[in-house]
């Protein structure tokens, strides 16, 4: 019986893994519906529904702006004081600073915001992998099955990264459907509630690749909850090493890098790294400091975080983990 079709029936039983998968994608389906119900198309009536607002808001400021005036004109007739002793400099702003675009409902534009929409997808996919990644080498650990697994098939490392295959791949089997239902339900709320113009293939290349480096960032987090919990020999280490790690590595440092005035302190922080591998870069600025133009206006310093960066931190932080994973896996006894 080969060992790799049992882990991943294995993994495809564990109701664990089944639940959190589940929830995932109910959080995906709810993300879906909530953009359809908070956007619209926009047409000849929004427009003229916006035309509208925009001359009701102009009115409303005339007939301020009449009241204003009058008010100056009485208490400067009755000897009172007022803001101002040029009564005839109050008045409405001109028609044209009401734009009619200003008072359209929310459409969703496909190609403006599709690439952000990816972003909470690869979270998700992330998260899924993590804590189901965690859970199922930590299981084995807590329960004894390693122990078992390894009277059937001593080699350990072989078993280790056997299971950490079949993981990657349960996890593929999610990420590849869920992101190419993702583009899909995306693309028809566009075109039911908001608009699909200027796709260019090239654009479409982008959404893509946005894609794709949103399942590697979702593999890289199933591979670092995998080894935790190898590490520790239990789900709790893996779950209570991402805890500490988000509220005190990254919320602590974060309060501590300002208040110690260190300069760009979002470099620092592993959410950073995350949304520039997403975005393929990111922007970092520093307001305390003065860059000043031959105009003489000052431009806070900038710091750009690119993918390469991510992508060497994340390529590093897998190294360390799984290997530090499978030294133990090697080193250390099974009982």
């Amino acid at each position: 019986m080969s060992l790799f079709r049992t882990e991943l029936r294995r993994l495809a039983k564990r109701r664990f893994a089944r639940w959190m998968t589940a929830g995932g994608l109910l959080v995906l389906v709810l993300v879906a519906v909530g953009m359809f119900l908070s956007n619209q198309k926009v047409g000849p009536e929004q427009w003229a529904a916006a035309e509208r607002s925009a001359e009701q808001q102009y009115q409303e400021q005339v007939r301020w702006a009449e009241a204003e005036r009058a008010n100056c004109e009485r208490a400067k007739t009755s000897g009172g004081e007022f803001y101002t002793t040029d009564c005839e400099s109050i008045n409405p702003p001109p028609r044209e600073a009401f734009e009619a675009q200003w008072y359209l409902p929310s459409t969703f534009e496909f190609r403006k915001t599709f690439g952000e929409l990816l972003i909470p997808l690869a979270a998700i996919l992330g998260m899924v992998g993590f804590v189901v990644g965690a859970s199922f080498v930590g299981a084995e650990w807590n329960t004894g099955g390693m122990m078992n697994l390894l009277l059937w098939r001593p080699k350990r490392l072989t078993v280790l990264l056997t299971k950490l295959g079949a993981l990657l791949t349960g996890l593929l089997a999610l990420a590849l459907p869920a992101t190419a239902a993702w583009f899909g339900s995306m693309w028809l709320i566009a075109n039911w509630r908001g608009t699909t113009d200027g796709m260019t293939s090239g654009a479409w290349q982008s959404f893509l690749l946005t894609g794709l480096r949103g399942i590697v960032l979702a593999l890289v987090a199933t591979t670092v909850g995998f080894a935790l919990a190898s590490l520790g020999r239990h789900t709790a280490m893996a779950l209570g090493g991402a805890i500490a790690v988000m509220v005190v590595g990254q919320i602590g440092l974060g309060i501590l890098l300002e208040l110690a005035g260190v300069r760009f302190a979002e470099a620092w922080l592993l959410p950073t790294y995350a949304l520039a591998w997403m975005t393929k870069t990111i922007t970092l600025q520093d307001w305390r400091s003065c860059e000043a133009t031959y105009t003489g206006e000052c431009l806070p310093a900038t710091l750009d975080i690119t993918w390469q960066h991510s992508s060497v931190l994340f390529s590093v932080g897998v190294v360390i983990f799984l290997g530090a994973a499978l030294w133990t896996m090697r080193r250390r006894d099974i009982t």
